[in-house]
């Protein structure tokens, strides 16, 4: 049984623990406030956004001109993986990880043996795992997380899209976590490049909005097409950073429970070792004054 010095000692040891883990706990409470706030605004633009340019985009004579539409034989692919720049946040990063690994070895193996495939990582977490894992990313991005705003992101986003104008990337995917709340983030894998064809209105039972446009359908659709990728890469981003803040408020919680959970089993042990050693003096006391007195 370890004796009171260093039980007392791994008791002050888990105080400490628990008061960081507690503290780390309200910043990230804080943090995700303001996280959701963004990414809860977002979402109704960037889904209205999307639903007009599938309205206008479904009713266009040719896809031609749409270059960002044109579906080409895959000979390159780029994995745009999503992570975060730190830790502390339960399996948030490892799973976007594991899921990347899962996609090369059982859909793109080929590709990556022929060095057909790149990946990209924006978070310095993602970037140092697929580097352990021997899948290490061509370019990361870890200062996007330090000054999230369009701005920033779209200046990537415009560079992706270039690269598959250019050819350069066939198909362009992105993995990351989805924010549903703070307990619960949902991982991602989506096609981003080229856009992929929605089921037409009438098979989904829908009725197409009649929009009364200037100038016409074809130039707004040349103009939307583009804004609404550097959106949806945006919203996945803010998904990301919200999803962050939120696996790691609920790790930093069940942290401080079980902190506080060792910290009553050792007051425990505490407590009894301590009697022990009472009882034990006492004990010794007695006998001391037994042989004293015979």
């Amino acid at each position: 049984m370890p004796s009171l010095k260093e039980i007392r000692i791994r008791l002050q040891s888990v105080r400490s623990t628990r008061q960081i883990t507690s503290a780390m706990k309200m910043v990230s409470a804080a943090k995700l406030r303001k996280a959701q706030d963004a990414i809860i605004q977002m979402r109704p633009y960037a889904n209205k956004l999307h639903e007009i340019l599938e309205n206008l985009s479904s009713s266009l004579k040719s896809e031609r001109d749409n270059v960002y539409g044109q579906d080409w034989e895959t000979k390159r692919i780029l994995l745009v993986v999503i992570t975060s720049n730190r830790g502390l946040c339960g399996a948030f990063n490892s799973n976007v990880v594991k899921k990347a690994i899962q996609l090369v070895d059982e859909v793109y193996k080929k590709y990556q043996l022929s060095g057909d495939l790149e990946i990209i990582a924006i978070g310095k977490k993602g970037a140092d795992l697929l580097k352990i894992k021997r899948l290490p990313a061509c370019q990361t991005f870890n200062e996007l997380f330090d000054d999230l705003s369009f701005e920033n992101v779209s200046k990537l986003a415009s560079r992706i899209m270039d690269d598959f104008a250019k050819t350069k990337y066939d198909k362009v995917e992105l993995i990351y976590n989805q924010f549903r709340n703070a307990a619960t983030q949902d991982l991602v894998h989506e096609q981003f490049l080229p856009i992929a064809r929605e089921e037409k209105f009438e098979d989904r039972f829908e009725t197409q909005v009649d929009y009364i446009l200037e100038p016409s359908k074809e130039d707004i659709v040349k103009e939307l097409i583009p804004k609404s990728l550097k959106i949806q890469f945006y919203k996945a981003l803010l998904d990301s950073h919200a999803s962050e803040h939120g696996a790691r408020m609920t790790a930093m919680h069940k942290a401080t429970d079980n902190a506080t959970d060792l910290i009553n089993e050792l007051q425990l042990h505490y407590n009894k070792a301590r009697q022990t050693a009472i009882t034990k003096e006492i004990l010794e006391i007695v006998s001391g004054a037994e042989v004293l007195r015979g």
